[in-house]
């Protein structure tokens, strides 16, 4: 259940900031208006709060581990929203970042340990 809470919630997170800065880029690039930005500011403003509700307590683990779902979430968006053509690069240095967040998240650490043998 931890790996699937995880999952959703980076998910969630990416989809929101990405969204966000997507809205104000929007805005400020393509002159679509203000509407865009304001709403691209309430979903950058549901980032920070979706990722609170990280299991993991520790701050920096946490954003350091989404960074490399951002890295994958943004290419993906670029590709569905945009059209953007990655090139192999893009999808090696996607694949290597996403790794590193799975180690970073997932490795066993004293404070996770400690909590999955007292439950």
């Amino acid at each position: 259940m931890t790996v699937l809470r995880i999952s959703i919630l980076f998910v969630l997170a990416a989809v929101a900031e990405i969204g966000g800065a997507w809205l104000i880029w929007q805005a400020v690039k393509e002159n679509r208006g203000w509407l865009f930005a304001v709403l691209g500011v309430m979903a950058l403003g549901a980032y920070g709060f979706i990722a609170a509700l990280q299991p993991d307590a520790n701050f920096g683990r946490v954003l350091a581990s989404y960074g490399g779902v951002f890295i994958a979430g943004s290419l993906a968006w670029g590709i569905i929203v945009d059209g953007f053509k990655p090139t192999i690069w893009d999808w090696v240095g996607s694949a290597i970042a996403l790794v590193g967040a799975a180690i970073i998240i997932l490795a066993p650490t004293a404070a996770n340990t400690a909590t999955e043998a007292v439950s």
